[in-house]
């Protein structure tokens, strides 16, 4: 039985299932984003998401097992502590969780030699922890959607 993340999420079977799900859930975030932090989102994605032509699946592609990586330490946490909600066990570590996360995206981001997409980026990025934390139970869901 698969115990980790990696074995759950990166599987040949589910990884591709996993990030056609995570493109949806980020959709559906920046489409739910409100207010000026939002409309800065919404910008930022657009600019992204007409970069090219499947950028952001590459994106979502890329960075898939680093986000695995930075979740692997709560999973882990919420296995021992034999809870029921990976998402609920997010969101109350929400402050820890999403600078694991943007962790990942500041490191893929400084990696990047995109000047527009980096400049979208840091537009964003002051804010994103707020969103992010506002994403954890949808997360929490995917993970539990292929961890059942």
């Amino acid at each position: 039985m698969a115990t980790t993340l990696r074995e759950i999420l990166l599987t040949p079977e589910n990884e591709p299932h996993v990030i056609d799900d995570c493109l949806a859930l980020i959709d559906a975030q920046v489409s739910e984003a409100s207010g000026v932090s939002g409309a800065a989102v919404k910008v930022a994605y657009k600019t992204a998401s007409a970069f090219m032509s499947g950028y952001m699946r590459k994106t979502v592609t890329t960075m898939l097992p680093d986000i695995v990586a930075a979740l692997e330490s709560y999973w882990t946490d919420f296995n021992a502590s034999g809870g029921s909600d990976f998402g609920d066990y997010l969101s109350k570590n929400g402050e820890q969780v999403a600078e694991s996360l943007l962790g990942v995206s500041d490191a893929h981001a400084a990696k990047s030699d995109r000047p527009t997409i980096i400049k979208a980026y840091h537009a964003v990025r002051g804010g994103a922890a707020r969103h992010i934390e506002a994403t954890l139970p949808a997360v929490g869901k995917v993970v539990a959607k292929y961890a059942a």
